[in-house]
């Protein structure tokens, strides 16, 4: 439910901008192709995500994510964009072969200087999976297919819990979007000691009870009884980490009202900027 404050919060300092107080360039270059920026999704403390276009074809649109470069009391973070970035390319092309997946980029340019802190990909045509949606037969076991074939190649997506991170297609198809925080099993040891393996399974199987959780949400119908209950398939490390994540999610609330960003209950839609997928859904609950 939308926050009942119509006030907005500041605009948000530098020290909670992954840029700073810069924006994303207006001009990029990709695959030898300029593209021209037309829209900020959203620019928060961990990257600004922003739509590009082809001004000789406006059809041909890209998503570029500039990930954290501003420092944190003077401690360098350009080191965190680069891997960010680094790690989103890696796990796009590790599923270049599938086809809900966009196609990746492997340079992003600015003014003839390299972007190590950006990914891009081909911008999908669709919206993000909002809480009015109808979605077809085929899109929840689409979706769970693609899940499986990211955990068959030692990876494991993390953010399911967000609808807002499945895109639905113009033609109804589930796309998967933002894999800043996903996991991927280290190919060195001890990147891939059991220890390491256990970790990948247990956010693996997190991946699922999430994606459960949206199915059941979306198309209780396509399930049976016995699996339409979301709180006898959460597993204990989940009410365990439940423990420790809601306070943190309240404390942060807490900080980020209390230096002006977000109002009332500190929640995103209160902010001065909130996110695209964050508008759509106050919009259509007006």
């Amino acid at each position: 439910m939308p926050d009942t404050s119509s006030d907005k919060g500041k605009p948000r300092p530098a020290l909670f901008r992954a840029l700073g107080h810069n924006e994303p360039p207006s001009i990029i270059e990709v695959d030898g192709q300029t593209y021209h920026v037309t829209q900020v999704y959203k620019h928060d403390s961990w990257a600004a995500t922003a739509l590009f276009a082809n001004p000789d074809d406006p059809t041909d649109k890209i998503i570029c994510k500039f990930n954290r470069q501003q420092s944190i009391f003077g401690f360098p973070m350009k080191w965190l964009g680069r891997r960010l970035a680094n790690g989103e390319k890696l796990i796009m092309q590790h599923m270049a072969d599938e086809p809900t997946m966009a196609k990746a980029f492997d340079c992003v340019t600015a003014d003839g200087q390299i972007l190590t802190h950006a990914a891009a990909h081909v911008y999908i045509e669709g919206h993000p999976l909002t809480p009015d949606d109808r979605v077809n037969d085929a899109f929840f076991p689409t979706l769970k297919g693609v899940l499986e074939k990211l955990h068959a190649k030692g990876i494991a997506y993390v953010d399911m819990n967000k609808a807002e991170n499945v895109i639905v297609g113009e033609d109804g198809v589930p796309h998967l979007i933002d894999f800043q925080i996903s996991f991927v099993l280290p190919s060195w040891w001890p990147g891939r000691s059991w220890p390491v393996r256990v970790v990948l399974k247990i956010l693996q199987r997190s991946d699922i009870y999430h994606l459960m959780k949206h199915w059941i949400r979306y198309r209780a119908d396509q399930l049976p009884e016995d699996q339409r209950d979301i709180n006898q398939l959460r597993p204990w490390w989940i009410r365990g980490w439940r423990c420790i994540a809601t306070p943190f999610r309240e404390t942060r609330r807490r900080l980020l009202v209390l230096v002006g960003i977000r109002k009332g209950t500190g929640k995103s839609l209160t902010e001065h900027a909130p996110e695209d997928a964050i508008q759509r859904i106050m919009n259509k609950d007006k």
